[in-house]
């Protein structure tokens, strides 16, 4: 028997074929349901099929290919919640440095404590890691070795990489216009955390570094530095539990800023039109595309001769963000230039509109409108999940991104009912971590 997986055209042959020969249904049923699940439940497909041959306590897969999500979770929600890139990162390099050939075991940073960790490579580059590894209850076969248990986890993790490649390669707009809202706002948020704590850091560095200062008050002043850094990386925590949005008036004065350097040095004229000051905020992800967008189009103006002033205006209709860029140069911008082509692309990304009116001799004019809100989704059926009032308004604030103090505070009450509603509804939904029921939750249409 042969078992094959399809990227594209393309059958990827089983590499365990006599092996598999031997397997008990059971297990074929397992690798089915893995190679049939969606990516919102692949992670807890694996962790079931590896369980009876290769147990663990956490189950996190880390991959490039799904950029608005990387991380794909199952288990211990009190490790699979403190999960961080950081600490994947460090785990593949270990893998890549010390593992044996496309694996490696020992003991590494995982959920914000040192575990015993199991990490796979595959061939697309995902990383599969299992904290507390232990061999299961099963034998794989009659004849069961550790190199049996081995060789499984490699095919199952294989195929499953190979899925999550599929998947996403096939994924419906919807999808990809929510990833790369994920990850755009992601972006934004590092880079400015980024320039925060740079900033602070250097100013770490240059107290304690300065000769000016005795070293009783250098400390001083480091340990105030630090402390308010503390106090505004928290805050920036509790803030980022909402939704970011950010002020339109605000938002348009970041793009004035950005493009400071042009008007400085470029000798062309910019007019910012100000948006209303009333104006609805703008998500995260729509002020962050919006100025990008922006910027865009003013570099590909500039490359025409002749371009002396531009014009760049913002408006809201309560509804869309609305973009004008005009210039005054020889209207020569094409909409299928490749620099256009991708601003275009990055519209329709959050299904938005653009459009280039070019007039020979007199300039060109881009119209972009950005939808505020997310295409409408039809609403939740949930009923057969018997959910309380209580448990609903928990699972839509979960759906949200809301952690469970932030729960609490919005419903008044405390963190510990928040958990208690937690466990019955993973029970009635059917779900076995805070990841997989905010996955469950998307999927049938609350956010």
């Amino acid at each position: 028997m042969v078992l094959t997986t399809r990227r594209g055209r393309q059958s990827v042959p089983c590499p365990y074929t006599g092996q598999v020969e031997s397997l008990n249904t059971a297990l074929l049923q397992a690798i089915a349901a893995v190679a049939a699940a969606p990516l919102s439940d692949i992670a807890h497909r694996l962790r079931e099929a590896l369980s009876p041959y290769r147990g663990s306590s956490a189950l996190v897969i880390f991959t490039e290919d799904c950029t608005g999500r990387p991380q794909k979770k199952t288990g211990d929600e009190s490790i699979i919640s403190r999960v961080s890139i950081a600490e994947l990162d460090a785990i593949r390099s270990m893998l890549t440095e010390d593992g044996d050939g496309d694996a490696w075991r020992g003991e590494a940073v995982f959920g914000g404590e040192v575990r015993p960790v199991l990490a796979v490579s595959s061939p697309s580059n995902a990383l599969l890691v299992l904290s507390d590894p232990e061999p299961g209850p099963q034998p794989v076969r009659n004849t069961d070795t550790p190199a049996d248990a081995q060789w499984l986890l490699h095919y199952l993790w294989t195929l499953t990489a190979e899925r999550i490649r599929e998947k996403v390669a096939d994924a419906p707009p919807s999808y990809l216009i929510e990833s790369r809202a994920a990850s755009a706002e992601r972006v934004r948020v590092t880079a400015e955390l980024v320039d925060q704590h740079s900033t602070t850091l250097e100013t770490l560095l240059a107290a304690l570094r300065s000769p000016a200062m005795p070293d009783a008050a250098a400390r001083a002043a480091a340990t105030d530095v630090a402390a308010k850094a503390l106090v505004g990386l928290r805050t920036l925590n509790d803030r980022t539990t909402d939704l970011v949005e950010e002020p339109v008036a605000s938002a348009f004065q970041r793009l004035r800023e950005d493009l400071r350097p042009l008007m400085n040095f470029s000798g062309i004229d910019v007019q910012f039109i100000e948006p209303p000051v009333n104006g609805r905020a703008l998500p995260g992800e729509v002020a962050h595309a919006a100025r990008a967008i922006v910027r865009g189009l003013v570099l590909a103006m500039v490359d025409q001769q002749g371009v002396r002033r531009m014009r760049t205006q913002w408006d809201c209709d309560g509804v869309n963000l609305l973009v004008n860029v005009r210039d005054d140069g020889p209207g020569e911008l094409s909409a299928s230039a490749p620099a256009v082509a991708r601003l275009v692309q990055r519209v329709e990304a959050l299904n938005g509109s653009m459009g280039v009116d070019v007039m020979p001799g007199w300039g060109a004019d881009v119209a972009v409108s950005l939808p505020l809100d997310p295409p409408a989704r039809p609403l939740a059926d949930v009923a057969d999940w018997n959910l309380g009032a209580r448990e609903l308004e928990v699972l839509q604030l979960l759906a949200a991104g809301q952690r469970n103090r932030g729960i609490a505070a919005k419903l008044h009450i405390s963190e510990n009912t928040v958990k208690f509603h937690l466990r019955n509804l993973y029970r009635k939904i059917g779900a076995s971590s805070r990841t997989e029921a905010m996955a469950l939750a998307h999927s049938n249409g609350l956010r």
